[in-house]
């Protein structure tokens, strides 16, 4: 594949990640703002596919290259899978993750270890410049901390804590987290998709 990915965020932490995985796809990769794209999005829909999706859909119309976005949250389990798909606006948009994180922890005070299960997910959307639409989603599993830890990460990251390493996505070196995180497993799906799309001559 040739040309640019434009991705539908303004998250540099996200955008670096994204980079570092769609490094050999061998295409320039830039954010929205960088292209000159600036849209109000209302991310609105009831699923990850579907917000994905609509983000994906606004920016694709102001270009002609492919459009590619996201949308990830996390589920807690002993919060009945809140705050999921509203993660992002959880406490209000503008809080920072240090009162998000706090108010989880608080939130499950009391909670035993083997009840503090959750899950980051990730879905992305694409929309090439054929018209057509690509949606993939992955997921990874882990438990809600006692604390924060770590500062490689952002977001929840410091108080997800992932069995596996023992220690939290925040903890975790960059190599490790692309191997394992919701976003990682979510763009390798979708670079076999875009794959897959260019080899059947679509």
């Amino acid at each position: 594949m040739s040309g640019k990915i434009i991705f539908a965020t303004g998250n540099a932490g996200k955008m670096k990640e994204i980079r570092m995985i769609m490094a050999d796809m061998g295409m320039e990769i830039i954010s929205m703002k960088e292209a000159g794209i600036s849209v109000e999005i209302e991310e609105n829909g009831s699923s990850y596919e579907e917000n994905a999706m609509i983000k994906a859909r606004a920016v694709a119309a102001c270009t002609e290259n492919i459009v590619m976005a996201d949308d990830s949250g996390l589920e807690v389990d002993a919060l009945g899978g809140e705050p999921g798909i509203y993660s992002a606006r959880y406490l209000g948009e503008d809080t920072p993750y240090s009162i998000k994180n706090a108010d989880i922890i608080k939130r499950l005070e009391g909670v035993a270890d083997e009840d503090r299960t959750a899950r980051f997910v990730c879905a992305i959307a694409a929309i090439l410049p054929d018209g057509s639409e690509l949606s993939v989603r992955a997921a990874i599993e882990g438990r809600i901390g006692y604390e924060e830890k770590g500062d490689n990460g952002f977001g929840f990251d410091p108080i997800f804590y992932v069995p596996m390493f023992g220690r939290t996505t925040a903890e975790l070196t960059e190599e490790e987290k692309n191997q394992v995180s919701h976003r990682g497993k979510a763009l390798e799906l979708m670079k076999e998709e875009l794959k897959r799309h260019e080899n059947s001559g679509c």
